[in-house]
This record gives C-alpha cells, sequence and structure tokens, in this order.
C-alpha cells in the first residue's frame, strides 16, 4: 500500500503562526462556499424561471452551465494573478465580483440581465478555488494535508449539492430573487472581514499577461461547452448554428491555446503552465476527477427537473430530497481526508469509483412512479462514492507536483472540474432533451433514464482507471521542492 506523497517541507508552526494560519483557511473556505453554492441554486428553480420568463429548458440550463462556463474560462487566469498578485488583494476583488454580480441578479428584469448577473458572479467565484487550494499548500504541513483538503471537499462538493435545498426552501416562501437577496449580506460581510485578517506571505513577480491567451482560453472552452449545448436546441429546430461549428471551433482553439502555453511557459510567462501535465499521477488524477465532476453536476441538474416534472413534487420537497446526500458530503469529507492522511489514495478510490458506477446505473432504473425515498438513497450512494474519490485524487494530484507549480496545478484542477461540471449539464440536459417526448414540456422519464444511463456508460469505461491509482514508484517533494523518485 503506498501512502499519501509528501509536500513542502515546512517547519511546523508557531501556535501562534497556526492559529493564523486556520483562520486564513476557514475565512477563505467559508468564502468559498457561499460563492459555489451558486453554481447550483438555480437548478430546483429552472422549472419556475422557465414558466416565469419565457424561455426554453435548453435555455434556462445556461444559468447553470453558463456560471460554470464563465469560471473555466477565468480560472486559467489565476496562475497568473496568485504570481502577480498578493493573495489579500485576489481575495477582495473576487469578493468584489461576487458581490456585485449578486447585486446585478437579485434586480435582473428578464434573462439576459440574470445571465449576466450570473456570469460576473462567476468571475469572482472563479478565482477563489485555487486561492484556497494554494494557500493550503502554503500553510499547512503535508502530514496533515489530506485532512485539511477534506475540509475543502464540503466547499467544491457539498455546496453546490446543498444549492438545490436551499434554492427550494427559498422558492416556496419567498421567490428566486430571494436566492440572491440572502446571499449579498454574507458576501459583503466576507469582503469586510477579508479586508481586515486576510494576510498570506507570497512571493509576487512581474509576470506579463498574454492577451491572446486569454481569448483563445475564451474561445477554446466557450466554442465546446456551447456546440455541446446546442445539440439539444438543435434537435428540435431551434439552434442558432449548427453544433460542429462551435465545437471545431472551440477543438481548434484550444490545441492553439495549447501551443502558445508550452511556448512561453520556456521563459516563464504562460498563462497556464501545462508542466503539471508531464507528472503521471497528476494527469490519472485529472481525468478521475473530471469524470466524477461530470457525474455530480449531471445528477445535480438532472433530479430536480426529474422530480418535479416527471415525479410533479414541489421545490420545498426537492430541495429537501437531495439534502441528505450534501450533508453527507459534508461529513464524509473530513473524514476521507484523514483516511488519506494514513492509507494514501488507492485504499479509498479503487472503492469509491464502484460506488459511484453502481449508483449511475441505479439510476437508470427510475420511471413515472419510482418511490421517493428510492430516488433520495440512490443520491446518497452516489455521493459516497464520491466522497471517496475526490479528496484522495486531488490531494495526491496536487502534493506531488513541485513547489513553483502549486498555483498553475491548481488553475489547472478548478479549470477542468469546472469544464466538466459545464459539459456534464450541458451533455445530461442535451441526451434528456432529446431521448424526451416532443410533446412533453421539460422532461418525462424516458429523457431522465437516457441521461443517466449515459452517465453510467462513461463511469463504467473510467473503472478501470482507478486501478492505476498509487501504482509503481510514485514523486515525492524533496527539501527544495522538487520531484524526486
Amino acid at each position: 500500500m503506498t501512502g499519501p506523497a509528501t509536500g513542502h517541507p515546512d517547519a511546523e508552526p508557531q501556535p501562534a503562526a497556526a492559529a493564523a494560519a486556520s483562520l486564513v483557511i476557514w475565512l477563505l473556505v467559508g468564502s468559498a462556499f457561499v460563492m459555489i453554492l451558486n453554481e447550483t441554486i438555480m437548478s430546483v428553480a429552472l422549472p419556475a424561471l422557465i414558466a416565469d420568463l419565457g424561455i426554453s429548458v435548453s435555455t434556462a440550463q445556461w444559468l447553470t452551465s453558463g456560471f460554470l462556463l464563465t469560471m473555466a474560462v477565468v480560472i486559467p487566469i489565476t496562475g497568473f494573478l496568485l504570481q502577480r498578485f498578493p493573495p489579500r488583494r485576489v481575495y477582495l476583488t473576487s469578493m468584489l465580483l461576487f458581490s456585485t454580480g449578486t447585486l446585478v441578479s437579485a434586480l435582473a428584469p428578464g434573462f439576459p440581465v440574470l445571465l449576466t448577473g450570473r456570469i460576473v458572479q462567476a468571475a469572482g467565484t472563479a478565482v477563489m478555488v485555487p486561492l484556497l487550494m494554494t494557500t493550503v499548500l502554503r500553510l499547512v504541513p503535508a502530514e496533515r494535508r489530506g485532512a485539511t483538503m477534506g475540509t475543502i471537499t464540503i466547499v467544491i462538493a457539498v455546496a453546490p449539492a446543498v444549492g438545490p435545498t436551499l434554492s427550494g426552501v427559498i422558492l416556496s416562501t419567498l421567490g428566486w430573487r430571494f436566492m440572491f437577496w440572502i446571499v449579498l449580506p454574507i458576501a459583503l460581510v466576507a469582503f469586510a472581514a477579508g479586508a481586515r485578517w486576510l494576510r498570506v506571505a507570497a512571493e509576487v513577480r512581474p509576470v506579463p499577461l498574454d492577451l491572446g491567451s486569454v481569448a483563445l482560453s475564451a474561445l477554446g472552452f466557450g466554442g465546446l461547452v456551447f456546440g455541446l449545448s446546442s445539440v439539444g436546441e438543435s434537435a428540435r429546430g431551434h439552434a442558432l448554428v449548427p453544433p460542429w461549428i462551435p465545437t471545431l471551433i472551440g477543438v481548434v482553439a484550444l490545441a492553439v491555446f495549447v501551443a502558445r502555453q508550452l511556448r512561453l511557459q520556456g521563459a516563464g510567462n504562460a498563462l497556464l503552465d501545462l508542466r503539471p501535465f508531464a507528472h503521471r499521477p497528476f494527469v490519472l488524477a485529472m481525468v478521475l476527477v473530471v469524470l466524477s465532476m461530470m457525474s455530480l453536476f449531471g445528477v445535480l441538474i438532472l433530479l430536480p427537473l426529474y422530480l418535479q416534472d416527471v415525479l410533479r413534487v414541489s421545490p420545498f420537497v426537492t430541495g429537501l430530497a437531495v439534502l441528505p446526500g450534501g450533508l453527507a458530503m459534508g461529513l464524509l469529507g473530513p473524514v476521507v481526508g484523514r483516511l488519506y492522511d494514513e492509507l494514501g489514495p488507492r485504499t479509498l478510490v479503487i472503492p469509491g469509483a464502484v460506488v459511484l458506477t453502481a449508483a449511475l446505473w441505479a439510476f437508470t432504473t427510475l420511471g413515472d412512479g419510482s418511490p421517493l425515498w428510492m430516488i433520495i438513497a440512490f443520491h446518497v450512494v452516489l455521493v459516497l462514492g464520491i466522497s471517496l474519490m475526490l479528496t484522495p485524487l486531488m490531494t495526491d494530484a496536487l502534493g506531488r507536483l513541485p513547489g513553483h507549480l502549486d498555483s498553475h496545478g491548481s488553475a489547472i484542477m478548478a479549470t477542468l472540474q469546472q469544464v466538466a461540471g459545464a459539459a456534464g449539464t450541458a451533455l445530461f440536459i442535451t441526451v434528456m432533451a432529446v431521448a424526451s417526448d416532443g410533446a412533453t414540456a421539460g422532461t418525462d422519464a424516458g429523457g431522465a433514464r437516457a441521461a443517466f444511463m449515459v452517465a453510467a456508460i462513461i463511469a463504467t469505461i473510467a473503472l478501470p482507471l482507478t486501478f492505476l491509482v498509487g501504482a509503481g514508484t510514485q514523486s515525492s517533494r524533496d527539501a527544495n521542492g522538487t520531484l524526486a523518485h
């Protein structure tokens, strides 16, 4: 059995320094939780928004996938930002953007302004997760890093899982605008707390921002997800352009983006340094994290639509139905992190992948009259599998990178997570729309089963990869922060 990798060989912090580091990390965790909550807070509200704003399902899902896509476009820039600016300035800018987007969304008179507010929210949220991960690598000793990353799992996985529950409660009592009015004061308090307490020592250097790389990143990720999302509209004759056009543009733009980064990173000027991909454990972990996040966000967007359109339950009941899964993931995150510190990744990732795959196949059995308790049970089993995978994979991947690649490794991981979420959301909504009865508004049981079937097949194909986690000779950091075998 292989234990976890060692990380930065920082000396054991003094009590005062450890307390200060803990305060900083919890401030970042709390802020990120509130911000990432907004990734899926709209999912339960989609049926109400479709009726209120007079839009289609495929259009409405852009309130979620557009948020994720914006994060995927902005996150690659954070590698540059964390090298160029102090963490405190990055944090305050992030919270200011998020607060502004929340206010715009709350005041939105229609869909275009609401989507604009969501995009501004996402631009602020995008910076927070890489900032959080990089700060953990800088402040937390390697032997306690798994437990701390388990806490971060609460942010990355539980916040989006709790979003539908909070959304259902608010919709049943107040209305969709209050999903933003309630969050706004919390965001402003976090901004004030960061201005008062956030102090993280970090070496910065005047790295130039390559605007060409920014444009290529936006065009590449945007083209891919827009093309995938357009398939559902195209099937019903509503697509503005054939889906293959933006998809092809996205693939070409990403290829040029990669070539440009490989050329720029030699001089240390890459927008997103791709050298983490030279490390096998990082690449393997990224593939599995992407598939896990596709499953998580796909289910989070499909379940509310299935529960409300097929089973005809209220938004409030829909929110309560996904709450046990969110709470289970929150409780499991720190536990799995501590187990990782003791056992390493492989012992956790393999059974987690088996459980995830079994849960997705179970979802394919749902029909028009499936009992609510069965759906809740399937969801809890699903998040159990994802919990066993995410924390070990992320911790092991980042812990094995050289210290100077921390910020870029965190940015790559966060970027791929958001691309996976956006792609998963778009893919499963598209499959659901195509497979549903054309005369049915929203979705039906057949469409939901088809979407879950696609997710289950993807998980099954990926399952053998988990047996490579922790296999063979693994790398660790030496005293200089470079890799040693």
